[in-house]
């Protein structure tokens, strides 16, 4: 599962109804640091489910190969150089965002975009540091005991999951600065703001893995 140009997997109108693979999408600008690092990061971590991670920028910078301080950090942070070293950067369009299950923006900016794109994905746009927020107050029990309530459809189990935390977006305490929810951008600047880009991001991704396999883990009867 690397992060390539998987956008015939997110065409059509329609999942097939034997399609069973829960689809991410990341998002940043450029699509050359953030986006394919937190791509690549799920799809490591998620590689033993039927999970397909894929990103994208709301500015992409179509082709260009990721910055070499994304590719450090991807290595730091456990993924395989051969998956970074063949990302591709793609610019955002609406056929990445059919059939995606979870998309997860970088900053607001990134989820409104993507959402402009394709509303209907509303609820299951998050930025990486408000769904590590919001995750925070929902154990994986809860997570398990609506995925259970939803069936044996895996888009229906995820749906379910961020349903839980989408309630939350009304109860939970926002941060005190809007922008503590966006993982800052390091493009063309130091390799110290590099490494706060990936502190910022790791929760999210933390958080993130444990809510899917949650969701796509039957509670114990």
């Amino acid at each position: 599962m690397l992060d390539l140009d998987l956008s015939s997997l997110f065409a059509g109108d329609a999942a097939p109804a034997a399609d069973r693979t829960v689809r991410i999408l990341t998002v940043c600008t450029g699509n050359i640091c953030r986006s394919p690092l937190a791509a690549q990061i799920l799809a490591a971590r998620l590689a033993d489910l039927d999970v397909v991670v894929a990103s994208a920028g709301t500015r992409g910078l179509v082709d260009k190969p990721m910055t070499p301080e994304a590719l450090r950090l991807a290595a730091e942070l456990g993924v395989d150089p051969a998956t970074s070293a063949g990302h591709l950067a793609r610019w955002l369009n609406e056929t990445h965002l059919d059939d995606v299950d979870l998309v997860l923006g970088m900053t607001r900016e990134h989820r409104s975009a993507a959402v402009a794109l394709a509303p209907a994905r509303t609820r299951a746009a998050f930025t990486s540091r408000e769904f590590a927020r919001l995750a925070d107050g929902v154990d994986d029990a809860a997570i398990a005991r609506a995925a259970d309530e939803a069936g044996d459809d895996p888009h229906a189990r995820v749906r379910a999951a961020l349903a839980l935390l989408s309630q939350r977006r009304g109860e939970a305490e926002l941060p005190a600065d809007p922008a503590d929810d966006d993982v800052v951008d390091p493009y063309r600047r130091s390799w110290d703001t590099y490494q706060l880009s990936a502190r910022q991001l790791m929760p999210g991704m933390d958080a993130v893995t444990r809510v899917i396999r949650a969701a796509l883990s039957p509670s114990p009867r």
